[in-house]
């Protein structure tokens, strides 16, 4: 198995060593970096408006340093907003006393669009926060209204019932909000439904007069947001996407993100951003197989594929992938494989790494961290 895997591998690496297909040369490439909510709360809470903006600063010179093009930015990444809101409260992450002298994100676009850098608004849909204390919810938080209603829901975290109108009507206008910044694109990560409880009584409701089964309500309940998000976006001719789980079959029993529905229609996604963080090795989900399963799922040709690699795992314990769980340590040019196989797939666009600290803050390096940004700058150039 492993020796079939290396040889793979090495005509791959071949191959993508050689010129640029014409398909790469005719269109720049997506090559991404996810800013989280970690890295904004590291380098921009409470901070002065000088220091908070020369760490911006800093990330878009380290990206653009290492031939990277665009940033996707986590603005929303629970009921709340690094940009100046009319429906969310400023993070908590940015700030603890809903004051900041600027607006973050109008900050970020200018320079990202200075430094010839895109810039993409990732969204957290449904988080309320990641802690279950109630009292945490602010007045100016649209969650407050909904304390002691089933239209949020406490386990683990708050978090809003998708099946609640109100809330679809909630994310859509707060997407509307984001498409008057000059963004390059909207993305939504996999954060749909926490649980299977969530929506049982509207559910309940539903099938008196509609026989269908709960995940079919399910996704049909997360098809209808993201078909209203996608409208919104395409008025603004802004790229929608979306960033499900790698694992195909969850995305049906756990996160109701109906990706084949997705991807075979022009309503939903302009690019889809699959999760691929997995090893060549992983005897679970080995990314070149999962990497095609992705690429035959697209029918609409128009929609676009760029992986996320899971830049985090390098030189670490990959628990869950079973024989291959030492991959990540044992080699150091896993992420430039990967760019190389993805270049590879139908209807790619570019690829996208988690995330920033991973890649340029030396103190969450190991010991394969140098090697792999060394291996991935050899590919783009």
């Amino acid at each position: 198995m492993k020796k079939t895997v290396f040889m793979i591998l090495l005509l791959i690496v071949m191959m993508g060593l050689s010129n640029k297909t014409k398909r790469q040369e005719e269109k720049e490439e997506v090559r991404g970096v996810f800013i989280s909510y970690i890295e904004i709360m590291k380098y921009l809470k409470n901070k002065e408006e000088q220091e908070s903006k020369n760490n911006i600063q800093v990330m878009i010179e380290n990206i653009k340093n290492m031939n990277l093009n665009t940033i996707i930015l986590q603005v929303r990444p629970s009921s709340d907003a690094i940009y100046k809101s009319k429906i969310f409260p400023l993070s908590k992450y940015l700030t603890d006393n809903n004051i900041y002298s600027y607006d973050v994100l109008q900050y970020f676009i200018e320079e990202s669009h200075h430094n010839n850098l895109k810039l993409f608004a990732w969204v957290n849909p449904y988080r309320v926060q990641t802690t279950d204390n109630i009292a945490l919810i602010t007045k100016d938080n649209p969650a407050y209204q909904y304390i002691g209603t089933d239209t949020i829901y406490i386990n683990n975290g708050i978090y809003y019932n998708p099946s609640k109108k109100e809330v679809t009507n909630l994310i859509v206008e707060g997407i509307k909000e984001i498409t008057n910044y000059k963004v390059d694109g909207i993305l939504f990560d996999d954060y749909f439904y926490p649980n299977k409880e969530i929506d049982q009584k509207d559910y309940e409701e539903y099938k008196k007069t509609n026989p269908i089964s709960e995940d079919e309500y399910r996704l049909m309940i997360i098809n209808n947001m993201v078909q209203k998000v996608h409208e919104i976006c395409k008025k603004k001719n802004i790229p929608f996407g979306i960033s499900p789980e790698g694992n195909i079959e969850n995305n049906y029993t756990k996160n109701f993100a109906d990706i084949r529905q997705w991807l075979s229609s022009t309503e939903y996604v302009d690019f889809i951003m699959p999760q691929l963080y997995y090893g060549f090795e992983n005897s679970m989900k080995p990314f070149i197989e999962t990497s095609k399963e992705w690429e035959e799922l697209i029918i609409n040709p128009s929609i676009k594929l760029i992986p996320a690699l899971a830049f985090y795992k390098i030189g670490k314990l990959d628990q869950y992938a079973k024989e291959g769980k030492d991959e990540w340590i044992n080699h150091n040019d896993i992420i430039m494989k990967e760019i190389i196989v993805s270049r590879s797939l139908k209807n790619y666009e570019g690829f996208t790494l988690f995330r920033y600290d991973n890649i340029f803050n030396p103190s969450e390096f190991t010991k394969n961290s140098q090697e792999e940004i060394n291996n991935v700058k050899k590919i783009v150039k």
